[in-house]
C-alpha cells in the first residue's frame, strides 16, 4: 500500500496530512494556495516518490472554485489525484466523522483511501476544462437576458406598451427601435417616410419598402393612440433604452461564446457524432461536451446516469411504495440541457410526421 495524501480545502489554503502505509499519520499541516508552498509540496511528493518506488496516493475533494488552484498544480506536474464530489466524500467518510473541523476531515479522507476503492485520474484535458467555462458562462448569459427582459417590459408598459405589439420582441429590429422611440410623443416628431427608413435601418435583414412602409404606419396610429404613464422626459425612457442596448450586447455575447466553443470543440469525433442526433445543433452539441468532460472516463451509462443525476429513485418499505423519481444528485446543468434536447427532438418528430402526412396526401 502506498503513502496517502490527503487534502481539506478550503478558500485560499488546504489543510495537509500525509498517512503512511502502516495508516500512521507521518505529517499533519496548512498549505497556503500560494507558489512557495505549491514549490514546497512538489519537493515533498517527489521525495516520498524517489524513497518509495511509487508516487503517494493524493486525495482531496473537490469544492469547485477553491480546489481549482490545486488542481491545476496536480495537472501541471503530472501528479495522478483522485479528486472527489462533496457529496461522495460525505458518504465515505460519514461513518468515521464524530466532529467536523479541517483537521478531521483531512484525516478522516486519508483514512477512508485505505479502505475504498477510489478511481485516480491524471488531470482533465484543457479543452474541457475551457469548454465548460464558456457553457458556465453561456448560462450566466442567459441568466441575465431573462432578468434584462423582465426589467424592459416593466419599463415599456410605463413608456410605450404598444412597441411588444408591432414588433418581435427578441429581434434586433424591436430593440433598435426601442433605443429610437422609446416614448411615442417621439415618433410623432417624424414623418412616414423618415419612419420607414429608420426602420429599414435598424435590421441588418433586407427588409423590403412595402413591408417597412406597414410598420412604419402601425407604429404611427400606436403613437395616435397610445397613452402613457410617464413623459418623454421621463427617466425611464433613458432606462428603457439602456436595457435595450444590455440586451443586444448580451446576445452579442451569448453568440460569440458558441462560436468560441464550436472552435474548439469542432475537431471532437463526439462533437459530429452529437451534431448527426435529430434536435441537436452545433449550440447543444457543444454545451453538451462542456457539461459531461471526457465521455471515456465512465464505464457505463449509469455512472453517467447519476453523474447527469437522471438515475431512478426508489423508495419502498412494507407495504409502502412511493413514484419512481430521479434522483436529482448530480450535475443540474446538463439535467436541464438534456430537457431542452428532448424538447427538441420530441418537436423535430412532430414536424417530420405532419411534414410526411402532407407529402402523403399530396
Amino acid at each position: 500500500m502506498k503513502h496517502v495524501i490527503a487534502f481539506d480545502v478550503s478558500m485560499g489554503k488546504s489543510y495537509m496530512v500525509i498517512y503512511s502505509a502502516l495508516k500512521k499519520c507521518i505529517f499533519e499541516g496548512e498549505i497556503n494556495h500560494s507558489r512557495p508552498d505549491f514549490i514546497s509540496l512538489k519537493h515533498r511528493i517527489e521525495e516520498l516518490t524517489e524513497s518509495y518506488g511509487e508516487q503517494p496516493y493524493i486525495v482531496f475533494e473537490s469544492t469547485g472554485v477553491y480546489s481549482r488552484q490545486l488542481e491545476r498544480f496536480m495537472n501541471e506536474n503530472g501528479f495522478t489525484f483522485c479528486p472527489l464530489n462533496p457529496l461522495e466524500a460525505k458518504l465515505q467518510c460519514d461513518s468515521l466523522r464524530i466532529h467536523k473541523t479541517d483537521k478531521s476531515d483531512a484525516h478522516k479522507l486519508a483514512l477512508t483511501h485505505f479502505s475504498t476503492n477510489r478511481l485516480n485520474r491524471k488531470g482533465t484535458e484543457e479543452l474541457f476544462l475551457q469548454l465548460k467555462s464558456l457553457s458556465r458562462f453561456y448560462s450566466e448569459l442567459d441568466d441575465e437576458l431573462s432578468v434584462i427582459r423582465n426589467r424592459m417590459h416593466k419599463v415599456i408598459q410605463q413608456t410605450f406598451p404598444e412597441l411588444e405589439k408591432i414588433f418581435t420582441t427578441k429581434s434586433d429590429l424591436f430593440l433598435n427601435i426601442v433605443q429610437l422611440f422609446p416614448h411615442p410623443d417621439l415618433v410623432l416628431l417624424h414623418s412616414k417616410t423618415v419612419i420607414k427608413n429608420k426602420i429599414r435601418k435598424c435590421t441588418e435583414k433586407n427588409i423590403s419598402p412595402a413591408r417597412a412602409e406597414k410598420k412604419a404606419l402601425q407604429l404611427l396610429e400606436a403613437a395616435r393612440i397610445s397613452y402613457p404613464a410617464v413623459s418623454s422626459s421621463d427617466v425611464l425612457c433613458e432606462q428603457l433604452k439602456s436595457y435595450a442596448r444590455r440586451y443586444q450586447e448580451l446576445l452579442s455575447s451569448k453568440e460569440r461564446c458558441i462560436d468560441d466553443m464550436v472552435r474548439l470543440a469542432q475537431n471532437r469525433i463526439e462533437y459530429h457524432i452529437l451534431l448527426s442526433f435529430p434536435g441537436i445543433g452545433p449550440n447543444t452539441a457543444v454545451r453538451l461536451i462542456a457539461e459531461i468532460g471526457d465521455i471515456r472516463r465512465f464505464d457505463n451509462n449509469r455512472q453517467l446516469n447519476a453523474f447527469a443525476g437522471i438515475d431512478i429513485r426508489r423508495y419502498q418499505s412494507g407495504k409502502t411504495f412511493y413514484k419512481d423519481k430521479i434522483n436529482k444528485r448530480g450535475n443540474k446543468h446538463l439535467r436541464k440541457l438534456l430537457y431542452i434536447i428532448v424538447q427538441n427532438m420530441i418537436r423535430h418528430r412532430r414536424l417530420g410526421i405532419i411534414t410526411l402526412s402532407n407529402t402523403t396526401i399530396n
